[in-house]
Order: structure tokens, then sequence, then C-alpha cells
């Protein structure tokens, strides 16, 4: 026998402690990069959070330090500092260091649990270079540091302290984590989520790294002692409400499977998807048992109330599922013991229990309230039945196109510039913005794989226009035919025609709106491409510095005064400032935005897809008729703007 070929005990490398999680971060907090480093942050609010669940803990304090550590507080019961029973070291080293190590593994812990992955705070430790812990119970405060998931320093008596909680703070280690850059906003949107959603909670989030005008850092408190009924006002908006609709519709009810809670309410808008659903506090963007049950529910009640009170004839047809949900906006939240997570990003539910438990709470609290509330019962159902009508429309529209052969053949947009290759995973095709761009796009473009469709001025805002208003548009249908999976119910990921969808836009307002736009279609008609990982945007330069004949590209106000600094004194040049696409020249379009190996894309998520949905609906407020809300906007935040010369 050959020796390459030997292979016996010493060929297996066992690793101890939390070296697993340095070797391959990714299988336990899902990246490395920024999802993974915001997550490192939940994993240490969950801690919190549980205890607020068991009801021991009403206050959090997220702070993100001018070094970028990151300090959570609480004012649960504290870690334990007591010595473990079988660890033989204080169980909060044995918390802090060991994995799966915690009160949601034991019959007397927790009974229901947040955190996605469950990997728990030794995850964090693992991952950062320094992290101090401090404990208030038992009369002290107790103190105990660790650097990379190794103890430094033993857990020791401060000083007598009343009261209990914890402090977790921690410095992640940048060998490891691409950045510790954290996006405040990101937080923030998940710390609200949080307090929404565990209405006796008030979390308080603080920035040091930036200051308003007063030189106070940038914080929010929050704290909805309304739960989730206060998140169905907050997701709904400044849309009008349906008649007899002036609060959300709430129903909560608890079984041996698990609770559930939901808040609804209609609006006028043409949404479909607009119930975000939770599990144990984790945002199930893939849905799973309890939203299938949720839908069946509520498609069902809905019916069979139409028909009792003649509001829905005999001839007619059932309303779908998308009838009754159009113009929905809420929150479903089950909590359960032991909750099953499944789908390509962990974020589908697939307890089976849960379906028929959510089934029978929605048929119970929707039942009892269109009976309680019959104005507000015909309202919705009336606007139901008009989707239907719509739909049905549609259909038809679709159905004579598919006979004249206009989706499904070979005829597509006349300002389309195709490519030559037909191979899909080869091709990639840029949305521009205007006849302009979309010119110089077309001559810089390498034309055997890169495909140019120009868009003429802003595509409708589907949240407001519905997919009905949305076909009639040459400017989406051109959109549609040239990606060429179709859009609804006749979408098909599998005729794509591309798979890059580059989003090239202007690096104005404008532009941002354009991209908004085109990003709130994607992902309400054709969200698979966004789920594929077939949707970029295009990061053209802001700048070009010039000295001589030698020029560079500077892609934001930093980069380019990085740039200008690297010049020795007195050394001579041009800045010009690139107000749009259409201000370069085919070869300066390539060379920064156009060529694979010089270019930056930025591949669109779903959670991307979600803030563009709601920077769209901001911009289109503030563009809008509305001059008291402008007003609003334009006195809250005004102390904020800084004044730039461009």
């Amino acid at each position: 026998m050959e020796e390459s070929s030997h292979y016996d005990g010493r060929d297996i490398k066992v690793l101890k402690g939390l070296e697993a999680v340095r070797l391959r971060p990714g299988m336990y907090i899902g990246s490395t990069g920024p999802r993974g480093l915001h997550h490192l942050v939940y994993e240490v609010v969950d801690n919190s959070v549980d205890e607020a669940l068991a009801g021991y803990c009403n206050t959090i304090e997220v702070v993100i330090h001018e070094d970028n550590s990151v300090t959570v507080t609480d004012n649960g019961r504290g870690i334990p500092v007591d010595k473990h029973p079988t660890e033989k070291k204080p169980t909060v080293e044995v918390v802090l260091s060991q994995l799966h190590a915690g009160g949601k593994f034991g019959e007397g812990g927790y009974k229901v649990s947040g955190g996605l992955h469950g990997v728990g705070v030794s995850c964090v430790n693992a991952l950062s270079r320094k992290m101090i812990a401090e404990v208030k119970r038992d009369g002290f405060l107790w103190e105990m540091e660790f650097a990379q998931g190794k103890k430094t320093v033993d857990l020791h008596k401060v000083k007598k302290a009343a009261g209990t909680g914890t402090r977790i703070t921690f410095w992640v280690d940048t060998t490891i984590m691409e950045s510790d850059n954290y996006d405040y906003d990101t937080l923030l949107n998940r710390m609200r989520e949080i307090a929404f959603l565990t209405k006796n909670i008030k979390i308080t989030m603080i920035d040091e790294r930036t200051r308003d005008a007063e030189g106070n850092f940038r914080k929010d408190v929050l704290h909805y002692p309304g739960g989730i009924v206060e998140f169905a006002k907050f997701l709904n908006g400044e849309n009008e409400k349906l008649p007899g609709l002036s609060k959300p519709i709430y129903y909560e009810a608890t079984s041996d499977a698990g609770e559930v809670e939901f808040a609804l309410l209609w609006n006028n808008g043409y949404t479909s998807d607009g119930v975000k659903a939770f599990a144990n506090n984790i945002h199930t963007t893939e849905g799973g048992t309890h939203l299938d049950g949720f839908r069946n529910a509520l498609t069902r009640t809905f019916n069979e109330y139409a028909r009792s009170k003649g509001l829905l004839k005999d001839k007619d047809g059932n309303l779908s599922g998308d009838d009754v949900r159009e113009g929905l906006v809420g929150v479903l939240s089950v909590k359960l013991h032991n909750p099953q997570f499944e789908g390509q990003t962990k974020t589908k539910l697939g307890n089976t229990e849960m379906r028929s438990v959510v089934q029978a709470a929605v048929t119970t609290g929707i039942s009892d309230f269109l009976e309680e509330h019959p104005s507000a019962a015909k309202a919705i159902i009336n606007k139901a039945v008009q989707s239907r009508k719509v739909r049905e429309a549609v259909k038809k529209t679709r159905d004579l196109a598919r006979r004249k052969s206009l989706l499904e053949s070979s005829t597509l947009p006349g300002k389309l510039a195709d490519c030559s290759e037909r191979d899909p995973e080869l091709t990639e095709i840029y949305i521009v913005e205007g006849d302009s761009a979309g010119g110089s796009a077309k001559m810089a473009r390498e034309r055997s794989f890169q495909a140019i469709l120009p868009l003429r001025g802003k595509i409708l805002n589907i949240e407001r226009a519905g997919l009905h208003r949305a076909l009639s548009s040459e400017t989406i249908n051109s959109l549609i035919t040239a990606i060429g999976t179709s859009v609804g119910d006749d979408f098909d990921i599998e005729k794509a025609r591309y798979h890059k969808v580059i989003i090239m836009t202007d690096a104005d307002v404008d532009g941002a709106h354009i991209r908004c736009l085109l990003l709130t279609f994607l992902y309400r008609y054709m969200p698979e491409m966004i789920k594929r990982g077939y949707v970029y945007i295009a990061q053209p330069p802001l700048y070009r510095l010039a000295v001589g004949r030698k020029h560079t590209y500077a892609y934001s106000d930093e980069q380019l005064q990085l740039e200008i600094g690297r010049l020795a004194p007195n050394t001579k040049y041009t800045v010009q400032r690139y107000k749009g696409l259409g201000e370069m020249d085919p070869k300066q379009l390539w060379e920064t935005t156009m060529e694979p190996k010089n270019r930056t894309l930025l591949q669109v998520t779903v959670e991307d897809a979600e803030k563009a949905e709601e920077a769209s609906e901001a911009i289109a407020k503030l563009m809008g008729n509305n001059v008291e809300y402008r007003k609003e906007f334009i006195q809250k935040n005004a102390k904020d703007v800084r004044f730039l010369d461009i």
C-alpha cells in the first residue's frame, strides 16, 4: 500500500472548544460579510430577549462605540455566576465559551427562545478579538474577559451592586470578519421588529459614531406597548384604510403547540403580500406552515362569509387568496418551544402542527370580526370582488397576448440591443435610464454577452398602480418581455434570458428613485429573480481625477479625498463630477462600470429589495401632492442635513 493512501486516527483533526467556529464561521453565522457581522449583535440581543419573553427583563440597550465595539445591556436576571454542577467552572464561563450551553436546552430553561440558528453568544465570543462580560447578581458586579473565545481574565467581583442584569461588550475579530463597520439602520430595523413583537420591552439604540448638529449621539428609543397592533399601523404607514377599519383586527390564541397572534389592516393599495410572518421573533421571509395556515383560513373564511351574506353569488367563482389579501398589511407571530427552520436561508418554518393551530385561530378571529363589523366586512369583500374582476381581465389580456404569441415569441422590444450569446448563464442585461445613457451603453458594451435596454422616464409605482395598470405600461411590458420570464401566475424562472439583470441609473435623486421602483417591481412580480441572485446594481464612478494625461476614478467622496491626498504637494489636477451616465463617453463607461474585470456590482438580496420598497414609497410621498407630509419631514430632518458643494 502506498504511503499517500495512509488514513487512520492521526488524520482526523478534533477541533476543541470554539476552534470550529473560527475555522468555519460561515457554518455558524451565515457569512463573514455584513449579514454575519450584524448577526453577531442579534445573537447577544437574543439572550436578553429570551429573558424578556420569560418575564424577567424589560429594558435592553445597544450601543455602537466609536471604535466599532458593541455593548448590549439588559436588566434580566444576569447570567448565573455559580459553579456549573458538571463543568466545575463558573456558569457564565460555560455559557460564553462552550457551544450549545444555555437555558434554551434544558427542561428548566426558556419555554420560548428567540434566535434563528441558536448558536449562542459563545460564537460571538469566538469571533471577537476581545469580549468583556459584566453581570449584576447576588449583590455584586462580576466581570470576566475573553479573547478569541478563550478566557483571559477569571471571573471576579468588582464591587457591591444592587439589582440584576448582564452587559456584554465585544470587538469583532477583523482577521476573520470582513469588516467591523456596522450599519445602524440595519440594526435599527431588527431592533424595531423585536420591540414590536415583545410589547413589554423597551430597546434603546445609541450610535456613538454619529452626532447631530448639537453634538448629541444618534439615539432611538423603541417601545411599543401595543405590540403587533402598533406594528400593523407602522406597516400601513400613510395608506388610507378601508371604511370601518379605524384600527387593526387583533386576535391571539394559545394551545399546547404554542402561541399565535395576528394584527391585520386593509387599505386601498394593491399589494397582496403585505403580511409579515414571524416565528419566535424571527422574520420568516420564506414563509412556512404558519403562513400556509393563515392564508388558507383567511381565504376560506372570507368566501364562506361572503356567500352566507349574499355578497358573493353562486354563479360567481370563489375569491382567490390574492383577491382577499389585496391591500392587506399586518403581522402574524407564532411562538413555539422547538421551532424547525428550513429553506435556502433557514427562514422558513417547518413545524407541521403550527398549520392547524394558525388555521383555527384565524378562522375564529376573522369570523368573529366579520360578524361584529359588517360594514368593514363589506368593504373588504367589495375590494376583493373588484380585485377578482381585474384579475380576470388581466388573465384575458394575457391569454389574448399569448394567442398572438407576443410574450412567448422572439418578438423583443424595439429599444433592446440584444447580445449574440444565447446561454442565459453567460449573458447579462443592463437596464439603463434614458436614451442618452442607453446610447453610451450600447456603444460601450461587449455585444457578445451584454444586452442594453434603455427605459424612458420613471416606471409606475407598482405598490400604487397594481399589476393590471402595470401591464398597460409600454415601459414595464418592454422590461417583462426582455427578461423573458413573464410575471405573476405565468412567471417561469427557467425562461429567464439573462442570469444577470443589472440596474444602471444616474447617481442622483431621480436615479435612486428609478432604481427603487425597478427593485420594487422585481421584488413584487419576479421575486425568484432576486432569490436566485440574478439581480444586480451597477456602481458607476462619481468623479474622474485627472493629473496631466493620467486619470483615476473615485466612487465616493471619501475615495476622492484619499486619491487627492496621495498626490505630491503642489500637483495640479482636475476633478470631473459625473452627474449622469450620459456624461461619460463609451470608453469611460466601459472601463469603469461595464468591464467585468474592473467593475463593481452589488448583488441584490430580499432584504435590499424590502428597503428599496420602503425608500420608493418615501420618495413618492416627498415628491407627491401631500404638502403637509413634506413639511413635517423637512421640519423633523432639517437639523441633520449636511450641505455639500458639488
